[in-house]
């Protein structure tokens, strides 16, 4: 009788494991102990090492173990990285794609693993998703192309520093931009010309247009790494013969605008952006729920509230 009962509690035991994994093949398990993957265009930014910092915070939280992988701007590098989470034991993936189009072919393998996939701050094309959690980059833009135009008196030739090619990002703020400019019909854009949101790239494209272009009046940036590269190309013009303009809200943009080098940014919340990308993917591997679309808001940061900022 005895053998019986362990036989039994044996098979019942066996069979709760087998359904415990069952349930975590299919996602219905609790978030708690789970492994994620955050996979990231690049570190090499101030902004994503915060978005990065805020999920961190979050997946710590949550007793959630998150593995963060650096794609460094490269499309096949996030495409491998993907492979590998689809692969490794990721209980769900959130992405910062580094190109919202080849994003779609990258996440295939996570698809085919039937894991749940957060899209943060980009797109990624047609792929199905459980949300995409993003600042409104298109108001943003609007916004800033407004500072930007009302600091030059509403005329004047303006250079456009436009961020990686395909980055839904990219898209939607040179929308915003345009949207924003098409009320002021004396300011003319001289040039659009891309720095892939990088700081270094921006300091050699700002020196080569503003050659060919010395009577610029306005930089328009669409992140605050190229608004950065395009102070430094200036020197003394930058925030009185020239003046600059940001997005993002990142330490270094509200530092620019408290010294007067840089008129405005749009500041976003990065980490707020990675934290609620880790609570809804948490949800999502538990079964719940979530929004198809999150948006985190975004402020028009100038000298009239530059205190509020730069003293977070």
């Amino acid at each position: 009788m005895k053998k019986l009962i362990r036989t039994t509690a044996a098979i019942t035991l066996s069979l709760g494991l087998a359904a415990s994994l069952a349930a975590c093949n299919r996602g219905e398990t609790a978030a708690d102990g789970a492994s994620v993957t955050l996979a990231v265009s690049t570190l090499n930014n101030p902004f994503f090492v915060d978005l990065r910092d805020g999920a961190q915070k979050e997946a710590d939280a949550q007793g959630i173990d998150l593995s963060v992988v650096d794609a460094q701007n490269d499309s096949a590098t996030q495409a491998n990285q993907l492979a590998t989470a689809a692969t490794n034991g990721s209980a769900g993936v959130i992405i910062n794609a580094v190109d919202t189009e080849t994003a779609e072919a990258g996440l295939a393998p996570v698809v085919k693993a039937e894991l749940p996939i957060v899209a943060v701050d980009r797109a990624v094309g047609d792929t199905k998703i459980a949300s995409f959690v993003a600042s409104d980059n298109v108001a943003g833009g609007e916004q800033a192309a407004k500072a930007l135009a009302e600091s030059i008196g509403g005329k004047g030739k303006i250079i456009v520093l436009e961020g990686v090619p395909g980055a839904s990002a990219t898209n939607e703020r040179g929308e915003g931009f345009t949207k924003g400019l098409a009320e002021f019909k004396d300011i003319e854009v001289v040039s659009k010309q891309t720095a892939n949101f990088d700081r270094a790239e921006a300091l050699d494209v700002v020196t080569n247009l503003m050659q060919s272009n010395p009577d610029a009046v306005g930089v328009l940036a669409m992140n605050d790494e190229m608004a950065l590269g395009a102070i430094q190309a200036l020197g003394d013009k930058a925030g009185k013969d020239v003046k600059v303009v940001g997005f993002d809200g990142t330490d270094d943009g509200f530092k620019a605008v408290e010294a007067g080098t840089m008129v405005a940014t749009i500041a976003q919340n990065p980490a707020e952006l990675g934290k609620q990308s880790v609570q809804i993917l948490s949800k999502s591997i538990k079964g719940e729920e979530v929004e198809a679309n999150v948006q985190v808001a975004v402020d028009t940061v100038d000298e009239k509230n530059i205190a509020k900022y730069a003293g977070e």
